[in-house]
């Protein structure tokens, strides 16, 4: 803590600050959600009311303290029920990503020792019975959609499960409540493991609450004003601390979308809430520009002539918005009324003041399109060990850059080279508590004055804008001795050849650069890559005469016009390149499109690179092989 100024706040339970915000908000909506295609409402005091009831059932259930509850499902009033529920009653609160293996949720959840599981459905539920004997400390599962379909002691529906502590008495989880700490941890978030196990990050009830109440306090010094979508998932600690903790600090509400909400639905749910703060990950605002140009091309030559034009004046507002001059340029208030607004409410965005990104790199393509829109998306950066944010582009915004450090937290680069880039170091209560039973992990990551390690190489401007420019473990080094950060490469590729979907540049300990690329398809309903070319990729195809429409079909027949494209914005990327080495020198474009279930992206859409390498090994050798070299 800090002795004085921001960090020096009290610090609070999680129990004290639902407290604090059902005082002031009780009566306000707090979760709204459908049931039959009605929304349905629950108020802040009605949830705070749930929460002790599910806290009751718990302890019925013999939660022990600092013992886990795993929830395993797509967003929902129950998962923030049993989340809160599990602190109140002394729990660890531990969110399991749905896209994980049965083999992950046993690991996740012997971890943290878990003595219930929450599940959503029949799916989920089937992972946790496929591995029930290696969980020694499992007594019972509640599921908290839909019928069962099999009856035994252990399993709960949430009706069930909400009645089974009707027996315990106010004192006695009363008690369990007074007996929590605010230095104690109260939650887990399971960071991906795009490199070995995943790790335990132990928050405390400090942690979580002085960071929700420290960013949300600059989004707001109003309480039951802010709306919110909860769509991402929670068992990552960006949706986490926006959804649950950012809103209940605020006494705002949340609108939870459809689970099928990245696959398109996300945009109704958006239209009917009308939030007034959005985060998307980089590709959900990817996804977004892709659709948002795919209609923009079939509209008639004069509306796409005024589009072009209000986008011009649009970006070049927000230039100057950004640049804190605010020049108004002729034509923005016409542009606004004929263009802006009409795409704001196309999007349910019309009333959201805050557009963030987070937990990935975006492209300056994209940031721009939205720009030119009207619709700044500001940067967020931290990580799971630093209760989510760190940096926050709030009120005064780069683009390119993360935003500044949150007030009461420092940063540090370690070891910096001659252009000021080096390890991004963190400061402040936000920073975790350390990793569940990894006392050596957490070593390397915590130093004895709590500094955290990123492992994210960063540099500051003048104005102490701070810009990440690339990861330690990504960092390509050459056979040749050059480092070279792969992500500008690759998002250069990506925003020179459009119809390109994943890039991936290899080269570590290798003579040169090559690539990995792939097409842009249509995805199932499970969110696997099929071979269908997508909506963007097939307009190419028309306008350069190419037959094909599916994957398979480009690369059997090497798709002249495709193949041609793909090496002339090489060319194009190479051509700007500051050395020979940074320079890519072949390519290879794959037959299927990366994704989470196929695994090689993370539950956040992180590309998990060594994974990708070990899946593609005999490709990479053989763009590497003395007999490719001469042909």
């Amino acid at each position: 803590m800090e002795n004085s100024g921001p960090g020096s706040e009290t610090p609070m339970t999680i129990h004290q600050m639902f407290l604090e915000t059902v005082e002031r908000c009780g009566d306000k909506p707090a979760l709204v959600s459908k049931t039959d295609g009605q929304w349905v409402t629950l108020t802040w005091r009605e949830y705070y009311e749930e929460c002790r009831t599910a806290a009751k059932s718990f302890l019925k259930l013999g939660l022990e303290r600092f013992h886990g509850v795993g929830i395993l499902g797509f967003n929902s009033p129950e998962w923030f029920i049993s989340d809160v529920g599990c602190i109140f009653a002394g729990g660890l609160a531990t969110g399991i990503y749905t896209t994980n293996s049965p083999e992950a949720c046993q690991y996740v959840a012997a971890n943290c020792e878990a003595d219930v599981l929450v599940v959503e459905n029949q799916k989920q539920l089937d992972k946790i019975l496929k591995v029930k004997g290696q969980l020694p400390h499992l007594k019972a599962i509640v599921q908290y959609k839909g019928e069962l379909q099999q009856k035994a002691p252990f399993l709960y529906t949430w009706a069930e499960f909400m009645k089974l502590g009707e027996d315990v008495s106010n004192e006695q989880l009363n008690a369990v409540i007074d007996s929590l700490r605010s230095n104690e941890c109260c939650s887990l978030i399971y960071t991906s493991g795009t490199t070995g196990s995943p790790k335990g990050v132990m928050l405390s009830h400090d942690n979580i609450s002085w960071t929700a109440r420290t960013v949300f306090k600059m989004i707001n010094e109003n309480y039951g004003e802010e709306v919110l979508v909860s769509y991402l998932p929670l068992s990552h600690v960006a949706a986490q601390m926006v959804d649950i903790w950012g809103c209940m600090s605020l006494g705002g509400t949340i609108y939870f979308a459809d689970p099928d909400a990245l696959k398109g639905s996300l945009v109704n749910t958006l239209k009917e809430a009308r939030p007034t703060g959005f985060l998307g990950v980089p590709r959900v605002w990817e996804k977004m520009q892709e659709k948002m140009k795919a209609a923009g091309s079939k509209v008639s030559p004069l509306k796409k002539r005024l589009a072009d034009w209000a986008k011009s004046v649009g970006l070049q507002y927000n230039y100057s918005v950004m640049n804190g001059e605010n020049a108004v340029p002729w034509g923005f208030m016409l542009s606004n009324n004929l263009v802006f607004k009409r795409v704001r409410a196309g999007l349910g965005l019309d009333r959201c003041t805050f557009c963030c990104t987070g937990a990935a790199p975006i492209t300056k393509d994209t940031l721009e399109y939205f720009m030119s829109l009207n619709i700044p998306v500001k940067e967020l950066y931290g990580m799971s060990e630093s209760s989510g944010p760190h940096t926050v582009s709030i009120n005064q915004y780069r683009i390119g850059s993360c935003g500044k450090v949150m007030p009461g937290c420092k940063t540090k680069l370690d070891n910096p080279d001659e252009d000021g880039n080096g390890e991004v170091c963190f400061w402040g209560r936000h920073v975790f508590m350390g990793y569940l039973n990894m006392p050596d992990k957490t070593v390397e990551a915590l130093d004895e004055d709590g500094w955290l390690r990123s492992g994210d190489l960063g540099k500051h401007d003048k104005d102490d804008f701070l810009y990440i420019t690339g990861r330690i473990k990504e960092l390509i080094i050459t056979a040749g001795g050059e480092n070279i950060p792969p992500v500008p490469i690759e998002d250069a590729v990506k925003t020179e050849v459009s119809i390109i979907s994943n890039a991936m540049l290899i080269g570590d300990k290798l003579k040169f650069l090559s690539m990995m690329l792939t097409l842009k398809c249509e995805m199932d309903d499970n969110g696997e890559p099929t071979d269908d070319l997508s909506p963007e990729v097939l307009d190419f195809c028309q306008q350069h005469g190419v037959k094909s429409t599916k994957v398979s079909e480009v690369l059997a027949n090497k798709e002249p016009a495709i193949y041609k494209a793909i090496q002339e914005g090489m060319e194009r990327v190479n051509a700007r390149s500051t050395s020979n080495a940074q320079k890519v020198q072949k390519w290879i474009l794959l037959g299927r499109d990366f994704s989470v279930v196929g695994g090689e992206l993370g539950p956040t859409l992180k590309l998990r690179r060594p994974v990708v390498v070990k899946m593609y090994q005999d490709k990479v050798n053989e763009m590497y092989t003395p007999a490719a070299e001469q042909q």
